[in-house]
């Protein structure tokens, strides 16, 4: 019958001392830890002299340790850089402090080449606070080396990248502006009996912009001008606009008249745009003919914001254009001419929607035409010059509000000699 209980266990002498053991295990990965440990280690003495060395250092290194203890300071395993920092600043540093970590140097190794490394070193003191012993960890840092390495060739590759791409906008404004400016008369002409003055701001300095003017003569003392502004930006919208300027100021030498020329315009557009992506513009075209001590101007407007008129006894009226339809939009349409008269001291001023739909906040938003007649009454009466030198300054207080191209010409008949 058996026994009740626990089964017996082997006997005591064949159990393995479990204490004793581990004591021992423990004591043998001590030394183990400290020579193949994955970081360096040395000892050295206060004047540098290398006292100590673990096996993983001396592999790193290619060297004997009979070839390092109490034969080579520490800084013998250093470059020449490391020696100079070494001495300047590490060991101050060192002797102030007790110790010092993280300090970035380069150790020589058997074969020539270069060890990058970080270090850590403490001083141990005695009993009296007497400093003995320099204790130093070294760390392999070339993973480390290599991804700086790597990250810094990447930032110059980046900031390169950078120089190239600004290089680049730089020669595309270049470019833009030329274009610009090739879209735009280079000079306004001088006209007998009148005085002139235009100005083209343009709302980004990498983009083409759409508005446009331009003042030439007919012959016989006329001269023909116009202003305009072309939907869209860009390229396409360049295009567009050379389009505009080349057939407003052909049909206007074949001799035809305001509306006769818009709509040869209307019809040019329509033919180039026929297919695809319609494109189409807003236009007034007029033509001053000399009558005596006056101006005669005919005018034609398809879709633009009408002309504002500055007379000499201080009023400011805008010139009404009925009829006139978006250019370029529709096959049948219809342009009307009117007349009027530019009288010693009267301005004419022509401008784009960049100017009454600038952004100023209140109540209704934009700049509007009620304020550009109200500012235009307090300049009146006014030179050409002084209508657009006035303009401008009030671009610029829109600041941010002024997002698009703005286009400005004036005409006006000087005032008579001594008024």
């Amino acid at each position: 019958m058996s026994p009740s209980g626990p089964a017996p266990g082997p006997p005591r002498e064949a159990r393995p001392h479990i204490g004793t053991d581990v004591t021992a295990l423990l004591e043998d990965s001590t030394e183990e830890l400290y020579e193949s440990a994955p970081c360096g280690y040395l000892s050295t003495l206060m004047d540098g002299t290398i006292v100590k060395v673990n096996r993983t250092l001396l592999d790193w290194l290619g060297l004997a340790r009979e070839e390092v203890v109490h034969r080579r300071r520490f800084t013998d395993l250093l470059t020449v850089g490391g020696k100079l920092y070494h001495e300047t600043h590490y060991a101050p540093l060192l002797r102030m402090q007790g110790q010092v970590g993280g300090i970035a140097l380069e150790m020589k190794v058997a074969d020539g080449s270069r060890l990058p490394v970080l270090i850590t070193s403490t001083v141990k003191r005695g009993a009296d606070g007497r400093p003995l012993l320099v204790r130093t960890t070294v760390f392999d840092a070339t993973d480390r080396r290599s991804y700086e390495t790597e990250l810094l060739r990447a930032r110059r590759t980046a900031e390169e990248a950078l120089r190239q791409a600004e290089a680049d906008r730089e020669q595309l404004r270049e470019a833009l502006a030329v274009l610009q400016q090739s879209l735009l008369p280079a000079g306004l002409p001088t006209v007998p009996g009148m005085e002139t003055a235009a100005y083209y701001h343009t709302a980004s300095p990498i983009r083409l912009g759409g508005d446009f003017y331009d003042l030439f003569p007919l012959g016989d003392e006329r001269f023909a001008f116009f202003l305009g502004d072309v939907c869209g930006k860009g390229p396409q919208a360049a295009a567009v606009t050379s389009l505009v300027r080349y057939t407003l100021r052909a049909a206007a030498l074949h001799g035809l008249g305001p509306e006769a020329v818009l709509s040869t315009l209307n019809a040019a557009l329509l033919e180039r745009y026929a297919e695809g992506d319609p494109r189409y513009c807003t236009a007034v075209f007029g033509i001053l003919e000399p009558a005596g001590q006056s101006v005669g101007v005919l005018l034609a407007s398809g879709g633009h914001p009408p002309a504002l008129l500055l007379r000499a006894d201080g009023r400011a009226e805008y010139l009404p254009t009925p009829g006139g339809l978006l250019i370029g939009a529709f096959l049948e349409a219809s342009f009307t001419t009117i007349r009027t008269t530019l009288h010693p001291g009267d301005t004419l001023l022509l401008y784009t929607d960049g100017l009454t739909e600038a952004r100023t906040g209140g109540k209704s938003g934009l700049y509007g035409y009620d304020a550009l007649q109200a500012f235009a009454t307090e300049l009146a009466p006014a030179a050409p010059r002084t209508v657009v030198d006035a303009l401008i300054r009030l671009l610029l207080s829109f600041g941010d509000g002024l997002d698009d191209d703005t286009a400005l010409l004036a005409l006006g008949r000087p005032p008579h000699p001594g008024r």
